[in-house]
């Protein structure tokens, strides 16, 4: 008997999967990777515990579902209903393949009030297509007997009955099953995070149909809308500087200082006005060494096109109004 882990690396999805491999049943962790989450630290958890793992890249569907959720967002660009929906019904299309028979995640019941409540459980299971299938081992205990307890491949008495937010359960838990090392809960999606949702969301208002490099350029540096379709990215360290050099397009223009150190910046979005790169190079120079009123030049790469601009120095409170 073989089971899909729906799996997170968090402390939740770590004891589903040993609550069920504890009866015998082959456990194979699926973790769905999209720009906003990613799988560095996962598969340090799954090794944790000797957890078979296979990396699935949903970025094309997910991407599609963010832009217009069924059942909308959550406190930021958080489409969690939709978005667990679309994990579970990817790991029931994967069911045949790896030879499994039913999917297990690690929801809790109440433990998020909009997306893990009997309602939304319940409609995220049916509007996947596996309804039956979907056991979540950890409140088990208090939600309807799914098909695998029905049929006796689970035994329901040796899972859980958590709820709620308190994570005493799980600790306890987690201390009883031998597993000592894992995540903190502050939570892997970037959906859920307020700057980024706010910068995901200027970023579909210029582009409705944003790449990946896009979103991926949302985690780095200080945005400033430079016009409706125009933004400047300006590194914060010379860790950012060298990422943004290195993330550059041939329709992107690129922003440094001379003489005087300073932020390297990403022009995305073009075409850029007169003005536009004036901006642009003036946000620069506020955001470099140089004093307040002193001249700087800042080299302007973009096109074939490699020129000098001449700004004076400006207050970097000047343009506190463009920044995203």
């Amino acid at each position: 008997m073989k089971a899909l882990c729906i799996f997170s690396g968090g402390l939740d999805s770590l004891l589903a999967a040993e609550l069920i491999r504890a009866q015998g049943i082959h456990v194979l962790a699926l973790f769905f990777e999209t720009p906003f989450f990613r799988a560095h630290k996962v598969r340090h958890y799954a090794s944790h515990i000797g957890l078979p793992l296979r990396i699935v890249d949903i970025t094309g569907p997910h991407l599609a579902m963010v832009k217009d959720p069924v059942h909308g967002y959550g406190e930021n660009m958080n489409p969690c209903i939709d978005c667990h929906t679309l994990m579970i019904r990817t790991a029931g299309n994967l069911l045949e393949e790896e030879g499994a028979r039913f999917i297990i995640t690690g929801e809790v019941l109440g433990q998020r009030p909009m997306s893990q409540n009997r309602k939304a459980l319940s409609m995220v299971e049916s509007e996947s297509g596996y309804a039956g299938l979907v056991l979540r081992p950890l409140s088990a205990k208090r939600l309807p007997p799914t098909l695998p307890e029905k049929e006796g491949w689970v035994e329901r008495e040796a899972l859980r009955g958590f709820s709620g937010r308190s994570r005493k359960p799980q600790m306890a838990l987690a201390r009883e099953l031998g597993i000592r090392d894992y995540p903190s809960p502050a939570g892997g999606c970037l959906l859920t995070d307020r700057i980024f949702s706010v910068r995901l969301r200027d970023l579909m208002n210029a582009d409705p149909n944003p790449d990946v490099r896009d979103i991926e350029v949302l985690k780095l540096g200080r945005h400033f809308r430079t016009g409706p379709k125009t933004k400047i990215i300006v590194g914060r360290n010379q860790k950012e500087n060298q990422i943004l050099q290195s993330m550059v397009l041939s329709r992107d223009g690129l922003m440094q200082c001379v003489r005087i150190p300073g932020p390297t910046a990403l022009l995305a979005g073009g075409p850029f006005s007169a003005e536009e790169l004036k901006t642009a190079a003036s946000i620069v120079a506020a955001y470099s060494d140089a004093k307040e009123g002193q001249d700087m030049e800042i080299r302007l790469e973009r096109s074939g096109e490699d020129r000098v601009v001449s700004v004076h120095t400006p207050d970097k409170a000047r343009y506190r109004g463009l920044m995203v």
